[in-house]
């Protein structure tokens, strides 16, 4: 705890003495959520970034990373990740978004996420093989509904959405387009331990309360809960997002809270909770946990300041699985021909803590128009989805405990487009900030750029 008091403190004070400016601001195509729609509808009628009908959006990332470490950091021998080179290049993501007014109460939100270039397969004649037809696999990236949902604007203090939305659990989730955060790849940690971005379907009740120093806003949902079928070793309970089947099981619900104070111009803190009553009941088979309990609580704090020459981020996620042991257990019988991964064993507790400073150039020299606006930043990040296991289970794997470091430049060339460039390090199997771990580091230096904005508004 002294390391994430400490964490905190770098990414508040560093800024506290600044005047707020905001530039580049936190845009993106969904910021602009419908209860901030609805205050400045109240409070203005000549904002520039509003929109009297319909608008669409969205946004985007493409990264090319260059790393010396293989592929599997739990392959044999005790030296961890292989001395390896190797390069990759993706399109993380590309997500379309669009908001419809049917009239100045009732909103239609969407996106539709491609995720790595998207999927498909294909129905091939095989005249070689006598005329046999065969179904092939064309890409091997996911296309998926992201938000689908009806607002209902009601008063500033009070609305109601419902239908498929994300899910506020965390900073990345809650703020989770790719310049809100600087690095070419969102945060490690909450990533590998929860789902990302983590979107489900159910009710939202929001608002804001409080004025002016005591400005809060506030979320509330009932949503499909998380399938016990998909925790690991590995990722936690990440991989427990539903979707795989035309229907989600809805027999344990999680709910939801989320907190963000937003008084002192700048200056955001949040909190968010999570609880399923019983992820073994989200099951795929009912049979499969028979007998078994496993409540699931995931606790959430994180921050932002931001001012004309700094921004300042931080984070931490902490949770709690009652039910490891029998989960584990049973995960590791789950058939082959299943969608899951069965590495167990599943821990008890996770976490992941993590904070990031950037300082804007330009404002540093005084608002030079010549300057272009460049952050050089730095992160840390820990993070262990096998921090600690329940009484009896055998010792957690040290090789899932990641202390890194992530250093480089966001180059904002306009508001809304931004090219990143990085240098990332890991060390396994310590939670010292500085210092080597036992098994073997792993490095990578990636490049890439990302964009978000609406394209029409009507």
């Amino acid at each position: 705890m002294r390391k994430l008091t400490s964490l905190l403190a770098l990414c508040f004070l560093v800024s506290a003495n600044a005047l707020w400016a905001g530039e580049p601001d936190e845009a993106s195509a969904k910021s602009e959520t419908a209860e901030s729609m609805l205050k400045k509808e109240k409070t203005s009628t000549s904002d520039d970034d509003s929109y009297k009908k319909f608008r669409f959006g969205g946004y985007g990332e493409m990264v090319a990373s260059f790393k010396d470490y293989g592929i599997n950091r739990f392959f044999g021998g005790n030296r961890g990740n292989s001395d390896d080179h190797r390069n990759t290049i993706a399109i993380p993501r590309f997500v379309l978004a669009f908001d419809y007014k049917f009239n100045s109460k009732w909103i239609l939100g969407a996106e539709i996420e491609f995720e790595s270039g998207g999927t498909g397969t294909a129905v091939e004649l095989e005249n070689s093989e006598n005329g046999e037809y065969e179904t092939e696999i064309e890409k091997g990236g996911e296309v998926a509904l992201e938000q689908f949902h009806i607002t209902r604007l009601i008063h500033p203090a009070f609305n109601v959405r419902a239908g498929h939305m994300i899910v506020p659990v965390g900073l990345t989730n809650a703020h989770h387009e790719p310049i809100n955060f600087f690095g070419t790849y969102r945060p490690e940690g909450e990533t590998t331990i929860l789902p990302s971005t983590w979107h489900e379907t159910g009710i939202e009740f929001f608002g804001t309360f409080g004025k002016g120093y005591a400005t809060f806003d506030y979320q509330a949902l009932i949503v499909t809960g998380l399938n016990a079928n998909g925790f690991d070793r590995n990722n936690w309970v990440a991989g427990g997002k539903q979707g795989f089947f035309e229907v989600d099981n809805f027999t344990s619900p999680a709910y939801v809270a989320r907190l963000d104070y937003r008084g002192v111009p700048g200056l955001r803190i949040g909190g968010s909770f999570y609880y399923c009553v019983n992820t073994a009941s989200n099951s795929d088979k009912v049979a499969t946990y028979a007998g078994v309990k496993a409540p699931l609580r995931i606790y959430t704090v994180d921050g932002q300041y931001k001012n004309k020459y700094v921004t300042a981020r931080t984070n931490f996620v902490f949770g709690n699985l009652t039910g490891a042991t029998a989960i584990s257990n049973k995960n590791k019988g789950l058939s082959n021909s299943s969608p899951y991964t069965r590495v167990v064993q599943v821990a008890k507790k996770a976490v992941s803590y993590a904070g990031e400073v950037g300082v804007n150039l330009r404002s540093i020299c005084n608002g030079n128009k010549k300057v272009p606006v460049i952050y050089p930043f730095a992160r840390y990040e820990y993070y262990n989805p096998q921090e600690a296991g329940e009484k009896g289970q055998l010792p957690m794997d040290k090789r899932n405990q990641v202390s890194m470091w992530t250093a480089g430049l966001n180059w904002y060339a306009l508001p809304n487009l931004v090219v990143k460039a990085d240098y990332m390090t890991r060390q396994i199997g310590t939670d010292k900030v500085f210092g080597k771990g036992k098994y073997n580091s792993e490095n990578e230096f990636s490049i890439g750029i990302a964009y978000v904005g609406w394209f029409i508004k009507k």
